[in-house]
């Protein structure tokens, strides 16, 4: 089980579970749901807000919150010549 905090700045992800409680429901009030596809922009040093891209927007979630939304890293597209 991979989480959104552990991506690679850049990689792509499908999210497959959402933490419980209200914290799960804050995310889902901002968009992200199982299912969703997210790319991860960034992630401050020393455990700061994480920089997510979900349908267009930037998004910027807490690392600790971050920590808890269960992902699947999609495989990356080569680049074609």
């Amino acid at each position: 089980m991979t989480m959104l905090c552990t991506l690679a700045n850049g990689q792509t992800a499908k999210i497959t579970a959402l933490p419980q409680g209200m914290s799960g429901r804050r995310l889902e009030a901002l968009g992200l749901r199982p299912g969703k596809v997210v790319t991860k922009v960034s992630g401050m040093p020393f455990f700061g807000p994480v920089t997510i891209v979900l349908d267009g927007r930037q998004i910027a979630i807490g690392h600790g919150i971050c920590c808890k939304v269960s992902v699947e890293p999609l495989a990356e597209r080569k680049a074609e010549k």
